[in-house]
């Protein structure tokens, strides 16, 4: 069963989370795709994710790249799941796919102070409790640290 975990963002950007979530997943083993909802938001992410820390380095591609299907984290606006992915972050409004189902976990990153994006996380949960996956609601604690919520 397709596990989707809501991630409420206050507080805190995309770029200040993103990373350490994709070094998680790498960590155990999986690959990812990271879907956003402009090109221009995934060349953003794509040039952050070279720099984000002095000391760590993401392997990663957009789907422009001629390796798209062999890198471990890739930066899409499209569907599909061209790198063979376990896990789907989708941010900036990104929809849930109709493939859902096909990823052992999906990661939806939201703005909690953009009324679009709640609306829009909230459709999904919806979504995703209709479809019968099991959906789990994040929320950063006052240290910083996600917490799960009931």
């Amino acid at each position: 069963m397709t596990e989707v975990l809501f991630y409420h963002l206050q507080n805190k950007s995309l770029e200040d989370v993103l990373p350490s979530l994709l070094e998680k997943s790498l960590e155990r083993g999986w690959r990812v795709v990271v879907q956003a909802g402009s090109e221009e938001r995934v060349d953003a992410l794509d040039a952050h994710l070279w720099t984000y820390r002095d000391d760590s380095f993401l392997p990663h591609a957009t789907w422009r790249a001629d390796d798209a299907a062999e890198q471990p984290i890739l930066l899409t606006v499209e569907d599909g799941n061209p790198n063979r992915a376990q896990v789907r972050f989708l941010v900036d409004n990104a929809a849930l796919p109709a493939d859902a189902d096909g990823y052992e976990r999906m990661v939806m990153v939201f703005n909690g102070d953009d009324g679009d994006a709640l609306a829009g996380a909230r459709t999904a949960w919806t979504d995703c409790k209709t479809r019968g996956f099991a959906a789990t609601y994040w929320q950063t604690d006052e240290r910083g640290r996600w917490q799960k919520k009931n």
